[in-house]
């Protein structure tokens, strides 16, 4: 009795040793953080704050929040990234994965999409992750891969111009998917200087390695030379297009072919503006006033 008691009350005197009291006192805050994110529906700019707190609660938010978060956010997109199983790991860190469900990160000039500018990253207030606009994006060969696709971020460019799309995804298993195996299997060098903006780490570019597939700028509506996209060794996938106005009669993806699970996200609450396109697009976004860089 004494010894519990111990343990619930620190000694003031600080002699106590940390192997007695960190156990239980660190299971006990767990618990408590998780019970008031819950309360507050796991808003993302309170996350962010509490991750940045100190060292233990960056710690503690890279151990349990950001995979309880996302949980909340897109059950069903998560379970089918881990397998159904809660104990399972994904490419980069459930922070990676957050920040990717939550982050447009924005587009700069490149040899294969010319743009005059550069566009900054920024929340997203809402998302939606398809599982058949990733399939999209998978060549024939490549086709046992599952991979989410968001709809596309809009970004009017100015009068007479085509707007800009920037899109992001993420792969299940991508170190044992087939994908990553064409890539290596075609020796495609990864890139020198780009970096993932979700994890940090290095990328190849699918459309210098051309396996971008035709039915990709379909589902964007875009023009075959007008898209770009990377993925990074963890298996996060981002890019952007011009978005070409559709008419009425040009071909359109039948989405009906394939068994969909869309994961709808609901993100950071702050006031937006909405851009309507041609296409029926639940990302929406808003100024620039997050870090979501130190995830």
């Amino acid at each position: 009795m004494n010894k519990a008691i111990k343990r619930a009350y620190p000694c003031p005197t600080g002699h106590e040793s940390d192997s007695e009291a960190a156990p239980e006192s660190r299971i006990l805050n767990e618990e408590i953080l998780l019970l008031v994110f819950g309360y507050i529906k796991w808003d993302l700019k309170t996350v962010c704050a509490t991750a940045r707190v100190s060292r233990k609660f960056r710690a503690v938010s890279k151990r349990i929040l950001w995979r309880a978060m996302c949980n909340f956010r897109a059950p069903r997109m998560v379970a089918a990234l881990s397998h159904g199983l809660p104990g399972s790991r994904i490419g980069g860190g459930w922070h990676a994965l957050a920040k990717l469900m939550f982050f447009c990160c924005g587009c700069q000039p490149s040899p294969n999409l010319r743009l005059k500018v550069t566009l900054p990253g920024h929340f997203v207030n809402e998302a939606r992750f398809s599982k058949t606009s990733g399939l999209s994006f998978l060549t024939k060969r490549c086709r046992g891969d599952l991979l989410y696709v968001s709809d596309p971020c809009e970004h009017p460019m100015g009068e007479g111009k085509d707007d800009l799309g920037i899109y992001r995804g993420v792969f299940r298993g991508f170190m044992r998917s087939k994908t990553r195996a064409c890539l290596i299997g075609r020796q495609v060098q990864l890139e020198e200087r780009v970096r993932c903006p979700y994890c940090g780490a290095r990328v190849w570019s699918m459309t210098s390695a051309k396996l971008v597939p035709k039915t990709a700028a379909k589902r964007l509506g875009t023009n075959q030379g007008g898209l770009e996209y990377f993925v990074c060794i963890n298996g996060h996938m981002y890019g952007a297009c011009c978005l070409v106005p559709l008419t009425s009669d040009e071909d359109v993806i039948d989405d009906e072919r394939y068994d969909d699970d869309d994961g709808e996200i609901d993100g950071a609450d702050h006031h937006h503006n909405n851009y309507n396109h041609h296409h029926s697009s639940n990302g929406t976004f808003g100024p620039q006033n997050g870090d979501l860089s130190r995830f």
